[in-house]
């Protein structure tokens, strides 16, 4: 049986703890579980990931998170989500969340809640809602084994606290961990994302803790289900070095008792070294001596060797001619005596050589062959995960360089106007449509766009690497809001943009990357504006809006209104005549520009803007400069939902002094 696919949802806002006590932001993971019996597996891996994905973002708390939390989590997590499935047989809610609690000695727990949809018996005279059980149930009180099972008798043990919690419909079993090591200073800033990102793969993926290797159990289910979960865990790793760390641990000591990885070194020649990428022992005093042994001779597979197992030499000691040298040092003994098996395989994807993979055994003659042929399709999956972290890498590394090249390096300050900006890209790894620019024009004029072309990716950087100087030149050859509109609207639709387009087309085939029509990318929502100086303070605005969201106007009073027109995108219909509108920015008076990704963010079914939304929101900042403005709305936004935005996310805040 598969197993169950996971979705997780996280959140990271204020909040209160459950004695109304305020404390730090919370992380919240929560997902949502059939009543089966692969429930508890899948939640098993649902609380790892999320603990992984927290350490992996470099949350304060999480540097704290040991061995031991994690694996008591888990353990809970087990219980608890088996108890659901056996007595309650309904779908299981799972949330962890984890709190940072402020004051004089602050502190950091974790928090679990199990919650079923068939409670166990009726609600009673307390309180809905109350932590203490309807039957007298009080967190770290332990109630009746015969009523409740022994299970809970565990999550007493391994939790510094818990309860019930009871609802109409709703019981919640919660337990609270205390974060162990709250006060471990930060690492280093040097590597400090990849020690991040190492950490979180141990926890994602810990070693096997067993005394004896029972090969047994790699049978007709073992094999399928160890290999499903090192799909499940390798998958999505958008880091070359993670994707490494994960297979060394779910190879060591499940199949071997060490393993080396090295990975080829992309754009290198084929006489270029491999990289060794990681080194893995059942023992922890092993690591070091064996990393040493294969830095002094590194593996080399022949040119033809294909995916399949190659016996070679295991790599230590050094050969004794070397040791019995006086000026060369001895190498440390190696944990297992000099007895063992290794085997090396070929990682490849596509029909590509991407690295090498060793394993060794200590005190055997060879690998089992089942083993063996086990590990080898451990390998392809391996492979699978190092050419997608790596296609990953190559798209969102073509993308920054797109995307700094197809902004402005800087924006121009407007003479009795202070200005904000943001601009967060969607994390997607695709250069994102969304575009910005004030620039000064001759005649005492600066001028300022916000843009957003319909689409991503190579299509929608042609759009926006062409109608950013377009819109430069337009402008300061004096034509006016609604004409540079018009021409650029033609410019869009000239025979050259399909030409420019088909270039980008050829250039995404030559990357891989999946291609689109092209059609659609031309489509441009845009809003432009002008801005002249005024002789006794303010300025004098000129806006026009072509399919964008319309900026709103912010008085000192605390009224907003739209300071433009809705009129159609650009590059969809030809004989059109923009029109653009004037106003005054007077002192003290704000004007808000945004893309769609600021007042299209969902929650659910509900969009930012809905009701008014941005403009309830930009009421709130009357008074307030272009900065605390742009960053009272950027932080709106974001706590909308509670996942991150899915689109880019831009907005300029021009305010009068």
């Amino acid at each position: 049986m598969a197993p169950i696919p996971l979705q997780r949802d996280t959140v990271q806002r204020p909040g209160t703890t459950r004695a109304g006590h305020a404390h730090g932001p919370r992380l919240a993971s929560r997902t949502s579980l059939p009543g089966i019996p692969l429930a508890p597996s899948a939640a098993r891996r649902f609380v790892r990931a999320a603990l992984a994905e927290w350490t992996g973002l470099g949350v304060p708390a999480a540097v704290g998170f040991s061995d031991r939390l994690a694996d008591d989590a888990v353990t809970v997590t087990n219980e608890l989500v088996t108890n659901a499935v056996v007595h309650a047989g309904t779908t299981v809610d799972l949330v962890l969340r984890l709190e940072e609690e402020g004051g004089d000695e602050p502190s950091a727990a974790l928090v679990l809640e199990v919650t079923d949809h068939h409670p166990a018996r009726p609600v009673s005279g307390d309180e809905p809602g109350a932590d203490p059980g309807p039957a007298g149930v009080r967190p770290g009180e332990l109630p009746d084994p015969a009523e409740y099972g022994r299970g809970l008798q565990l999550v007493a043990t391994l939790a510094d606290s818990w309860g019930i919690t009871y609802r109409t419909g709703l019981k919640t079993v919660w337990a609270r961990f205390p974060v162990d090591d709250w006060s471990a200073p930060p690492a280093p800033p040097d590597g400090e994302a990849l020690r991040r990102g190492l950490r979180a793969a141990e926890i994602l993926a810990p070693a096997a803790r067993r005394t004896e290797r029972d090969d047994a159990v790699w049978d007709s289910r073992g094999a399928p289900a160890f290999l499903a979960e090192a799909s499940d865990l390798l998958a999505g790793q958008l880091d070359e070095d993670l994707v490494a760390a994960i297979a060394g641990q779910l190879l060591v000591p499940r199949l071997a008792d060490w393993c080396a990885i090295w990975l080829e070194t992309e754009g290198a020649g084929p006489a270029a070294e491999p990289r060794l990428a990681r080194v893995w022992h059942s023992e922890e005093t092993g690591t070091e001596p064996l990393r040493a042994a294969l830095e002094r001779e590194p593996l080399r597979l022949p040119a033809g060797v294909g995916p399949g197992p190659v016996s070679v030499p295991v790599p230590w000691p050094a050969h004794p001619a070397e040791e019995d040298r006086e000026d060369t040092p001895a190498p440390p003994p190696h944990p297992g005596g000099r007895d063992g098996a290794a085997l090396a395989f070929r990682i490849t994807a596509a029909g590509r050589a991407l690295g090498t993979v060793l394993v060794g055994r200590e005190g055997v003659a060879q690998v089992p062959e089942a083993v063996a042929s086990l590990i080898e399709d451990f390998v392809r999956r391996l492979g699978l995960a190092v050419g997608a972290a790596r296609a990953y890498t190559r798209q969102a590394t073509i993308s920054r360089i797109l995307q700094r090249g197809l902004l402005p390096s800087k924006v121009a300050e407007i003479p009795g106007v202070t200005s904000a900006l943001v601009y967060e890209p969607s994390d997607d790894g695709v250069v994102g449509g969304d575009f910005y620019d004030i620039f000064p024009c001759p005649g005492d004029r600066w001028c300022f766009v916000l843009g957003d072309v319909q689409g991503s990716g190579p299509e929608a950087a042609v759009v926006t690497g062409l109608a950013r100087p377009w819109l430069r030149l337009l402008s300061r050859e004096g034509f006016g809001v609604g004409e540079v509109l018009d021409r650029l609207n033609r410019l869009l639709l000239d025979d050259a943009m399909e030409a420019a387009e088909a270039a980008a087309l050829m250039v995404a085939a030559a990357g891989g990357q999946q291609l689109h029509d092209g059609t659609q990318s031309r489509f441009l929502s845009l809003l432009y504006g002008e801005v002249v100086p005024l002789p006794d303070g303010g300025v004098r605005c000129t806006v026009a809006s072509a399919g964008h969201p319309l900026p709103l106007l912010l008085r000192p009073d605390g009224s907003v209104r739209p300071a433009a027109d809705p009129q159609v995108l650009l590059g969809v219909v030809e004989d059109v005549a923009y029109e653009s509108q004037i106003f005054d920015l007077a002192p003290g008076d704000t004007l808000l520009c945004v893309t769609d990704g600021v007042t299209e963010r969902r929650s659910g079914r509900l969009m930012f803007d809905d009701g008014d939304g941005l403009a309830r929101v930009l009421a709130g900042c009357a008074g307030l400069p272009a900065e605390a403005t742009a960053e009272r709305i950027r932080r709106a936004v974001h706590e909308f939902a509670e996942q991150p935005p899915d689109d880019d996310v831009a907005l300029l805040v021009l305010h009068a002094d």
